[in-house]
C-alpha cells in the first residue's frame, strides 16, 4: 500500500482542491490494493457524504466558474482547464461569454455556490441549457445535485488515473 503522503499527493486534487477528502478516505483505511477507479471513488465519496454541511458546500464553492474569472486568467487547475477546454468553454464568442457570466452571477447569488456539471461530453450548448433549467432550481435541490455533479466529475478524474478493472 503507498504511504498516506503518497496516496493525497496522487488523490487530494479529485475533488477540486479538497485533499481532506483523500487524507480521511487514506486515515480511515477505506481504500484496498489494488487500487481502481470505483473503489477509490468509493472511499473518496463516502468521505465526502459523511462531512459535515459546511465542508461540503466548501468543496461546492471550491470548484470554478464556468468560462469564468479564472478561465481567463489561467489559474485553473490542469483538470479543470482540460475538462472546460473539452466542452468549448475555452473558445465562447463575446455574446456567449457574457451569457455564461451573467448565469455564473445569478447561480453563486440564488444558491452560494458556483454551478457544477461534469462536463465530459457536453458542449457549451448542453451546458447552457443545464444552466438554465438548474438556476430554476430550489436550494436544496440544486445542493443535491451540485453533489452528485462533484462525485462525478471525481470518478471522471479517477478513471483517467486509474484502471476500471482489477
Amino acid at each position: 500500500m503507498q504511504s498516506r503522503q503518497d496516496f493525497v499527493s496522487r488523490f487530494g486534487g479529485v475533488f477540486e482542491h479538497s485533499p481532506f477528502i483523500a487524507e480521511r478516505a487514506y486515515d480511515a483505511g477505506g481504500v484496498k490494493e489494488p487500487l481502481t477507479a470505483s473503489r477509490v471513488h468509493a472511499a473518496l465519496a463516502a468521505v465526502f457524504r459523511a462531512a459535515s454541511g459546511e465542508e461540503r458546500l466548501g468543496v461546492l464553492c471550491a470548484h470554478p466558474d464556468l468560462a469564468g474569472r479564472l478561465a481567463i486568467s489561467g489559474e485553473l487547475t490542469e483538470d479543470s482547464r482540460k475538462e472546460q477546454a473539452g466542452a468549448g468553454l475555452d473558445r465562447l464568442s463575446p455574446a456567449e461569454h457574457a451569457r455564461f457570466t451573467e448565469l455564473n452571477s445569478a447561480y453563486v447569488e440564488k444558491f452560494g455556490f458556483p454551478f457544477i456539471i461534469a462536463v465530459k461530453g457536453l458542449d457549451k450548448g448542453d451546458i447552457l441549457a443545464a444552466f438554465e433549467a438548474r438556476i430554476g432550481n430550489g436550494r436544496d435541490e440544486e445542493l443535491a445535485t451540485a453533489a452528485a455533479q462533484v462525485e462525478r466529475i471525481a470518478l471522471l478524474r479517477l478513471t483517467s488515473m486509474l484502471p476500471e478493472a482489477e
